[in-house]
């Protein structure tokens, strides 16, 4: 099972996640979230990640100009958007896109099929009033392997899993990807070893 860490504030973070690991980090470019990194702090820490590592940017509702500035700059390999993004703004994109859905009931994964042939994955989270994701809140999962059916495209399993119920929801679901932030931080921005080291452990078994 490949996993992400998404959240990743700091070089110790991500290095850690590398370590024990993860296939993907994920860099939140939105200054609203408590989970915000800045570009700089990212291209730092880029020039440390070691090959098939992949760095993941993630955006909500940016302008195209500021988004190419930064994954060129922080040396992204793919984007993911969060905010009301159209099939044509992800063609638009200069690396691939994986888009996020949110999800509290069946209607909400309608959109997916509109999408395709223009992001290479769907990632579901859960859909709370007045956020974006990194909430450690967990939807219904049957809604994630309708959408698995449905869709001909990887679906990204995000939103409230833990070393819990890390391996419920891959016995379930069989996503392509598992998606974790707020399941393995100390607080918003700052991992927690011994949990990032249990997810995925567990997640990889």
């Amino acid at each position: 099972m490949k996993v992400k860490i998404c959240g990743i504030t700091n070089k110790s973070d991500a290095l850690d996640a590398i370590a024990l690991g993860a296939d993907a980090l994920g860099f939140i470019f939105t200054k609203e979230s408590p989970r915000y990194i800045s570009p700089d702090v990212v291209q730092e820490i880029s020039e440390h990640v070691p090959p098939f590592v992949q760095l993941v940017g993630v955006f909500l509702d940016q302008e195209k100009t500021e988004i190419d500035q930064i994954i060129n700059r922080c040396r992204i390999d793919l984007i993911q958007l969060h905010g009301h993004e159209t099939p044509e703004f992800c063609r638009t994109m200069k690396r691939r896109v994986i888009k996020a859905f949110h999800v509290a009931e069946l209607s909400d994964i309608d959109t997916i099929s509109t999408y395709i042939g223009s992001i290479s994955a769907a990632l579901l989270d859960t859909k709370v009033a007045n956020k974006h994701g990194g909430t450690g809140e967990s939807f219904d999962w049957g809604i994630a392997l309708q959408a698995q059916e449905n869709n001909d495209i990887p679906i990204i399993l995000a939103g409230g899993v833990n070393k819990t119920n890390i391996q419920k929801a891959i016995q379930l679901v069989n996503p392509y990807a598992v998606d974790v932030s707020s399941g393995v931080e100390e607080y918003p921005g700052k991992k927690d070893y011994n949990k990032l080291e249990a997810f995925i452990q567990l997640a990889k078994l």
